[in-house]
């Protein structure tokens, strides 16, 4: 599926009055990369770029993501109740949790999709205050060291 990721990056930058040179700067990425996006010759840029330029544009994330074509609009996966704090990283981890296939069962008989929907909702919650205490921990434990 081919995505017009250049062209919307390009109405994005000249709606805020940036120059190539200026958004490059901004997202810390090279301006060559900025224009051989816009003009399709790079093509969809990685996530960890989109975040950069997304930073840069204060445009949210998901959106460019969506834009992009790695999010389908009103996936599950869209990474709707995402907190604040999450990283790339914390993002990618809960799109995998979400989008395993392999069938969820109780007493050995596949869920119907209401009860999976109702589960991931429930897991979902249960991921990010996870994510939450672990980043928590991770801080409280560097904060004691000598």
């Amino acid at each position: 599926m081919e995505h017009a990721f250049g062209p919307y990056m390009k109405q994005l930058r000249e709606q805020q009055g940036y120059s190539i040179n200026q958004l490059a700067e901004a997202a810390g990425i090279s301006n060559s990369q900025i224009s051989r996006i816009e003009n399709g010759v790079r093509g969809v840029p990685k996530p960890a770029t989109i975040r950069k330029i997304s930073d840069a544009l204060s445009v949210p994330y998901t959106e460019m993501m969506k834009q992009a074509g790695y999010i389908e609009p009103g996936s599950a996966t869209e990474l709707q109740d995402v907190p604040e704090w999450a990283t790339y990283k914390d993002r990618r981890d809960f799109k995998k949790m979400l989008e395993d296939d392999d069938d969820l069962m109780f007493d050995g008989i596949p869920l119907d999709e209401e009860d999976k929907k109702r589960i991931k909702d429930v897991l979902t919650g249960l991921f990010w205050e996870a994510k939450q205490m672990n980043k928590r921990k991770k801080t409280d434990e560097s904060d004691n060291r000598p």
